[in-house]
């Protein structure tokens, strides 16, 4: 008989606060052999290692370096509890509370903490995740008046953002001047550049997962933020021991507040004849139904309008917009080894656009539903961890419905729905190959069907490979297939939000993309990291709708009105993170190509996306200079958009004709901005706090215009045509000023 040589150790990090610490380094060190390790999103490792005395090490940014020694003889579960790293200066003891706002996850995934990110600047003083993650690798700056996503090349819908798992549809307010989510009811967020987990899909490029906050309130807390646009509240509420609500909510003022001031200055009636207001609400409700069994609904509202008068045109336009999702979870936990966790999901996004102009009435909208249910179960397998589970979705959609009344002598009208379900299984083990070696290997099977003539099984392979050559450095390489059901169509260059969804069905082939990646990390010192990475991606069956917000006559449908083509992005990515002491932050940088072919478009030669930035480059510092007062600071630099310029002009009948040479043949001018931000803190406990922040957005008032006019000039002996580019801005510089409390 033969001793048995290994065992498997399944071990949780968790802070003296009792929340799940991500991203730790653990090194397990036995009869001179090295095992290396990284807890996962809820804290845990697992590793098979030789039999022996075993000597743990752990080590976590802002937390003090923990080892522990023992005779390691079978198969262990182990929970290790770290403490807060404590600094002494001139006999005061100062407790550091900060946690790394920036996590490194495998595969060059982030995570964000939102609280130790307050102080990067925003136009609000409260931390805006979509512009949080444009200062990161890979993601593209969208520029002013655009709230949209840009990642690796893809466009605006080829990303997920996922609400505590359910789809989020509607991803901005009003040209992204506003953040989009209310940061104080989120707790993390997960973002991943190439979707590589096998639970997730749908989309061709990354998923960004907002995690709300699930530990039960222990006691009444109330916080918020006050500022001279907007003002959001959250408060905790505890029911018993068990259980308890978190409740948000925002509201905007700025007509109440900014257009009289506006307008008192003004002698026209321009400024009162435009109103824009948004509001949203969220609900998180937690119970420990019983021992192992944990329940929570999630509840995400929003809703915007913009309305415009103009009495010289004799126009009327009114813009709607409006999320609403609901999704109870059951958490049941069977062993330390075995999990498992069921949700049933709504998710609805809406948009109405109706315009009076005279006698003349025109609207359009649009809608998307999803009923859903996703299982996922979590177990061990010889030493070996697997996550699978179900999927399945029931699309409602309506793309574009179209109403004209009084134009001609007969009203007409358009309107279609789509029904569409697509289900899914999924599958992800994570062995070790070899000695320092991990893998992540996923498989998705998709099958998704509308209509009679539209049914496709798709298989989606993940697979990603993590080698940790020490404590110092790591390398990872990953290949991802993904297909995309339901696409975004763009119909505006800025954030007004009449884009519609539309599903694969009647012939609109579903999108695909073949994603490679590789790159390292290295943990250059104690408190500075770094990460270096390159990718390349090709997408098929990219769709395009070159008409602007709506195309109408009697006989255009989707399907002939929407352009399909090809694409491909590649580029190297860089960031240098300082992630503890008074100063901190990172610097991102992006070298990138995307290019798309259409056959219908310039002549069916490739040509330049309208996002292809060559040039990305983000700096992001916070100082704490003492416990009152910290500084934030973010320097952006990118090359500009792309966009098509006519390369002559000649004369027909007197009347002025362009000639283009390509699509997209000219760029918008570099775009440059600087932000700063003051916190003041008249108070500040891990309880309670008071705070007066100072911001100012473009702080050098840097022109970066969202679109350029070309306007002709012709001499008075018409022999020659001057074209004079006048450079649309929106944005100029925009202090702020507001009040964050917590109590």
């Amino acid at each position: 008989m033969f001793a048995q040589s290994k065992a498997t150790i399944i071990g949780n990090i968790k802070s003296s606060e009792n929340e799940n610490l991500i991203g730790t380094s653990v090194t397990l060190e036995v009869n001179n052999q090295h095992y290396y390790a990284i807890t996962d999103s809820i804290g845990n490792f697992l590793e098979n290692i030789t039999l022996g005395k075993v000597k743990i090490s752990v080590n976590q940014l802002g937390f003090l370096n923990k080892s522990i020694t023992f005779d390691f003889v079978k198969d262990t579960l182990i929970s290790i509890v770290l403490e807060k790293d404590i600094s002494q200066l001139k006999e005061v003891v100062i407790e550091n509370d900060k946690k790394s706002g920036i996590t490194t996850l495998s595969g060059g995934k982030l995570s964000f903490n939102l609280k130790e990110l307050s102080s990067v600047p925003t136009v609000l003083g409260t931390t805006d995740i979509i512009k949080l993650l444009q200062l990161t690798p890979g993601v593209q700056n969208s520029g002013d008046a655009n709230g949209y996503l840009y990642v690796r090349g893809g466009d605006p819908g080829h990303n997920a953002i996922l609400y505590d798992g359910t789809p989020i549809y509607g991803m901005s307010h009003l040209l992204g001047i506003f953040p989009f989510y209310n940061t104080d009811h989120i707790k993390e967020v997960e973002f991943d550049k190439s979707s590589s987990n096998s639970k997730y899909g749908g989309r061709l490029s990354s998923t960004t997962l907002l995690i709300p906050n699930k530990k039960i309130p222990a006691e009444f807390g109330i916080q918020g933020n006050i500022g001279i646009l907007a003002s959001q509240l959250t408060v905790a509420i505890p029911v018993n021991q068990k259980s308890g609500f978190y409740i948000s909510g925002r509201k905007t003022y700025i007509d109440e507040i900014v257009a009289p001031l506006l307008r008192s200055g003004s002698k026209s009636n321009d400024v009162q004849d435009m109103k824009y207001g948004f509001s949203d609400g969220n609900m998180t409700f937690i119970s420990q139904i019983s021992k192992n069994n944990l329940l929570s609904v999630d509840v995400f509202i929003s809703g915007d309008e913009l309305k415009i008068k103009d009495s010289n045109l004799a126009l009327r336009t009114n813009l709607k917009w409006s999320n609403f999702t609901i999704a109870p979870t059951l958490t049941t936990t069977f062993s330390p080894k075995t999990n498992m966790s069921n949700s049933v999901y709504f998710s609805e996004y809406s948009n109405n656009l109706n315009m009076e102009q005279a006698t003349v009435e025109f609207g359009v909208s649009s809608y998307v539903k999803d009923f859903g249910f996703n299982n996922a179960f979590r177990y061990v397998v010889k030493n070996v961890a697997v996550e699978s589970g179900l999927q399945y979705v029931h699309h409602n959609l309506q793309p574009q419905k179209v109403n004209i009344e009084n134009l001609t002598d007969n009203n007409t009208s358009q309107n279609n729905i789509i029904n569409a379900d697509e289900a899914a299984v999924f599958t992800t083990i994570k062995p070790k190959l070899i000695e320092r070696l991990n893998a992540e290997l996923g498989l998705r099977i998709n099958y998704y069907t509308s209509g009679s003539n539209s049914s496709y099984l798709h298989f989606q392979p993940r697979v990603l490979l993590n080698y940790i050559a020490n404590d110092k450095y790591s390398f990872y390489g990953s290949y991802n297939k993904q297909y995309q059901y339901l696409s975004l169509i763009t119909t505006s260059s800025v954030g007004i939000p009449t884009d519609f969804w539309i599903a694969s069905s009647d012939g609109i082939k579903p999108q695909s993309s073949d994603e490679f990646s590789i790159g390292s990390n290295q943990n250059i010192s104690k408190n500075i990291s770094s990460s270096l990475g390159g990718f390349y991606r090709s997408m098929k069956d990219l769709l395009e709708y070159p008409y602007g917000i709506t195309q109408f006559n009697e006989t255009t449908t989707l399907k002939n009105d929407l352009i399909s083509g090809k694409g491909k992005a590649y580029g190297l990515e860089m960031m240098l993170r300082k992630n503890n002491g008074k100063f901190t932050g990172w610097l991102s940088y992006t070298l990138s190509w995307s290019d798309r072919n259409f056959d219908e478009f310039n002549n069916g030669n490739t040509y330049f996306a309208k996002y292809d930035r060559r040039h990305n480059l983000s700096v992001v510092g916070m100082y704490d200079l003492n416990p009152k007062w910290n500084f934030g600071v973010t320097q952006i630099f990118s090359s500009g958009n792309r966009f098509t310029m006519p390369t002559s002009w000649y004369f027909i009948n007197n009347n002025p004709v362009k000639e283009y040479s390509g699509y997209n043949n000219a760029q918008m001018p570099n775009y440059i901005r600087t932000d700063l931000s003051v916190n003041y803190f008249f108070l500040k406990t891990n309880k309670k706090e008071s705070a007066l922040n100072f911001s100012i957005y473009n702080t050098f008032n840097i022109d970066n215009p969202i679109y350029v006019v070309l306007n002709i000039q012709v001499n008075e002996d018409k022999n020659s045509v001057v074209v004079k580019q006048e450079k649309k801005v929106l944005y100029r510089i925009l202090p702020s000023i507001s009040w964050r409390f917590k109590f």
